[in-house]
Formats: structure tokens, sequence, C-alpha cells
């Protein structure tokens, strides 16, 4: 276990009544990440603002490795599960802990498409469906670092036509900053030389209690969402969609996630839970940054808003966690104690001519920004 605990110096913030508190982080060390993989250099990399919000990150994936928020205590809570080294992300069960995954994020029915009358077959790594971008997505590969500073970092990673079944060389990049305001915002850039389909998004589980193997349960959750997308039983479009109305789906007034979880709802049935995609109201294809989603853990006073300008979010409550990997500082990942907020197109769209449309051509510049803004409830 490496960790540096380090008193915030000029991370001392100031809140609860403006008293300045320095406060110790359990950070890790850069040596505990660094590696040579494949001919590619992997390291950890920092974010701070002057509240004390810190953000560590890794090129292994673009994924967050640590989160840290202030919490009604005044204390800091890491609210994001992970592992505290390199070695123990090549080896987890669980790969989707905090990195950026695609070139599909979600599922992709059958693993294969059309495009411009060309069947494409993907990578099957789901049942017989093709999930978050292939057994070597874009969370499992080195990416370059483009430049890194204090409270921003860019990354990039070109992926070759044909790897995981998709067509053309794509240009990703992926720009963290972590504003004066609490929050992380991720936004993607991508070319392709050739016709092909993208849906990059962060894959991140969230728990607000910090991550101890506390449930979530708990958290109250707001959907700005009034229509989902149905599924089959192997969580595919069925190509509908339908309204949340007079379901356990609808979280338009705040609700507790521990509720209705367990209802004998069709769909809380085959995903076992929360494992579904909502339709915003606001932004549905609109491009502008809209507020998607709220969790707010009372135990802590934190609130988690999620804003994108994408048309939809994939909500998931951590039914598939088992408990086999033990992340940082001993925390387990059991059942329901991590939630993902996926800002993203709809799961499947490749394959359903009224849904959004995921394809990038040649000459065109695909963008997104997802914020995750971290805000206090005394």
């Amino acid at each position: 276990m490496t960790r540096l605990v380090i008193t915030a110096l000029g991370l001392s913030l100031a809140f609860c009544g403006g008293e300045k508190r320095a406060q110790e982080l359990q950070l890790f060390e850069k040596s505990a990440f660094d590696k040579i993989v494949d001919g590619k250099n992997i390291s950890l990399y920092t974010l701070h603002n002057k509240n004390g919000m810190t953000v560590q990150l890794t090129n292994y994936g673009a994924r967050i490795v640590d989160l840290w928020v202030p919490s009604k205590d005044g204390k800091f809570k890491d609210v994001v599960m992970g592992f505290e080294t390199i070695d123990a992300y090549l080896k987890a069960n669980d790969i989707y802990n905090g990195p950026v995954v695609g070139r599909y994020g979600n599922r992709i029915g059958k693993g294969n498409f059309t495009l411009n009358g060309v069947k494409y077959q993907l990578t099957i790594n789901d049942g017989e469906n093709h999930l978050h971008g292939g057994t070597g997505g874009f969370g499992q590969m080195i990416w370059d670092v483009v430049s890194a500073a204090e409270n921003e970092i860019k990354m990039r990673y070109i992926s070759p036509d044909g790897e995981e079944g998709y067509p053309g060389n794509l240009e990703l990049e992926v720009n963290y900053t972590l504003t004066e305001n609490n929050e992380l915002v991720i936004r993607y850039l991508a070319k392709t030389d050739a016709p092909t389909v993208i849906n990059p998004t962060s894959h991140s589980y969230f728990n607000l209690h910090g991550i101890n193997s506390s449930s979530t349960n708990s958290h109250i959750l707001t959907i700005y969402a009034d229509k989902y997308t149905p599924t089959d039983k192997n969580l595919i479009p069925t190509g509908e969609i339908s309204s949340i109305e007079n379901t356990p789906l609808d979280f338009r007034r705040a609700t507790p996630i521990g509720d209705r979880i367990n209802f004998s709802f069709e769909a809380l049935v085959s995903g076992r839970g929360y494992d579904h995609n909502w339709i915003l109201m606001k932004n549905g294809g609109s491009g502008e940054i809209e507020l998607a989603a709220e969790v707010y853990e009372p135990s802590t006073g934190i609130v988690l808003k999620v804003l994108t300008d994408q048309p939809a979010i994939q909500f998931y409550s951590g039914n598939f966690m088992t408990g086999n990997d033990v992340g940082k500082r001993g925390n387990i990942n059991n059942y329901r104690t991590g939630i993902a907020l996926e800002t993203q197109n709809y799961p499947d769209a490749p394959n359903h001519a009224n849904f959004p449309s995921a394809i990038l051509n040649p000459g065109e510049t695909y963008s997104q920004t997802c914020i995750y803004k971290f805000e206090l409830k005394k």
C-alpha cells in the first residue's frame, strides 16, 4: 500500500464559516503508478484547486483514481472507487473503475452494425453483445499525455482502423479540468479518417459516503428525464421510447435509490436493479450543457450534480458488483456500493434509425462535455 499523506498547504480550504483548516489527503505516490507496459509509460497525475478539491488520474485508460471533495464534517472524502497501484488496476476483475470507455460506451446488440452498406462485427464481451468498446477498449489503453498543469490535463489516444472491429483510424482527445467551482469538467474531441461510430463516456463508480463499502441505496437521486429506452433481457434496447410515468424509473422527484430498486418491474428484473438509459428532457439533441442528474448523501452532505450536452444518461446501481475486488484503503467493492452516471448517446444507437446518430465522418469533429460538480448541503 503506497500513500502520500499531505497536509494541504496550498490546498488549505475555506468553508464552515470561512475558517481555514489544513486537511490531510491520503493521496497516492506517483511511484505506485510508474510502469512501462508494451513500451509505453504509465504514470499518475494530480490536479487540485484552491478549495482543496483534488483529483488523481492515470493515463492507463485516462481514468480517475481519486476524487477528494469536502463533506459536512469538515473533512474530505474520496468519492470514487479504484485501486492503490497500477498493478492492482491491471489485475482487477472489474475493469471499469474510472476509465474513459469506448469507442462505443454501453452496449451494441450482438456486437454488429451496418454503416454505409457494410456490416461490421465487433468484439463480443458481454454475453452475445459488445460492451464499452470490447475487451481492449479505451479503458485498457495507455494514453499519451499531451499536457499537464496544476488544474488540467489533456490525454490523447489514436485507435487504429479495425481495433475491436471498428472502422477508421480515430484520434480522441480527453481534457480534464478542475475548476474553482469544484467542477471536474471532461471534454472529448475526436476525428476519423473513415466513417465510424463513437460514443465515449466516463465510467467512475461514485459513493458519496466516501469509499468505505457502504451501500449507495441511501443516496437520494434526481434524474431530469421523462422517458427511457426499454431493453430486452440482455439489456439491449428494443427501439422503443417509453414514458417513466408511474414506473420505479421515475426520478423526477428526488428519491432514495433503494426505495424501489427491488420492485418486480420488468426493466429492474432484467438489470438486477437500475442499469438503464434515461432520455434527458432539456438537451435531447440541443447540444447545450444542461443539468442531467443530482445525487445527495445526507450522512455526508455531499451533492453531486451531473451536467452534459448529450441526449441521455445511463444510471447503473452497482448490481453486478461481487466483492471480489479489494480497492483503495481496504474498500471492498460489494454489491451496490457504487453507482455510475454515464453521459452518452443511446445504447445500440447504430442499430436504430430512430435514435440519435452516432456516426462520425471524415472532416467532422466529435465533441462532448460532461461536468461532475460537487456541492455541500448542511
